[in-house]
């Protein structure tokens, strides 16, 4: 019960922190990308077939922006289940490699709440509750994915994700992961709750 207590908050708190959130994810389909500055260097053409990827780094002269509220692309995240469940496997998939950052970033609503209620910061409990969590565990939730028959849709804006939805090499309890609340904030999917 302790973990969930920790998880809960911790995720109530994590929107504090979007701010400091890492870029944009690098994985994604960046079609939309824009190609590097021309004062940027680029590396030496060699004989070789292979295509290098524009950068998505914003240029240095783009003004500064809200890191993560939008995907890739600056487009705003599907408004849709699907859409719930890829952002909250980014969160499990982070948790599993204790990557402060992105879980901050995902959870912030709900770390919010959670600071406002004594627990601390987003990244002090967050830490705290990855020393509760099994080496087994994390690498579980490394490759974690969510069966969407086991999510429900709340309201247009909201998502209802319960533990026994997780599917991983291991089994994770509500007392471990918790009912988690998704909400469609600013363009993008963040637990909230």
């Amino acid at each position: 019960m302790k973990a969930r207590t920790i998880v809960g908050v911790v995720l109530a708190g994590s929107a504090a922190l979007v701010a400091t959130a890492c870029g944009p994810d690098k994985d994604k389909d960046d079609s939309d990308a824009k190609a590097p500055a021309a004062s940027e260097p680029s590396e030496p053409a060699e004989a070789s077939t292979e295509v290098e990827k524009p950068s998505t780094a914003p240029s240095p002269s783009a003004p500064s922006e809200k890191p993560s509220a939008l995907p890739a692309g600056d487009q705003p995240a599907p408004k849709t289940k699907e859409g719930a469940i890829e952002r909250y496997e980014v969160y499990l998939h982070a948790v599993g490699r204790e990557d402060i950052d992105t879980v901050c970033e995902v959870a912030g609503p709900a770390a919010e709440k959670g600071e406002a209620e004594g627990v601390g910061p987003c990244s002090t409990a967050f830490l705290a509750m990855f020393q509760m969590i099994s080496p087994e565990q994390k690498e579980a939730l490394k490759t974690a994915t969510v069966d969407p028959q086991g999510v429900a849709v709340i309201a247009p804006d909201q998502v209802e994700i319960p533990a026994e939805a997780v599917r991983a090499s291991m089994t994770f309890s509500d007392s471990e992961l918790g009912r988690r609340t998704m909400g469609y904030l600013e363009d993008e999917w963040f637990i909230t709750d």
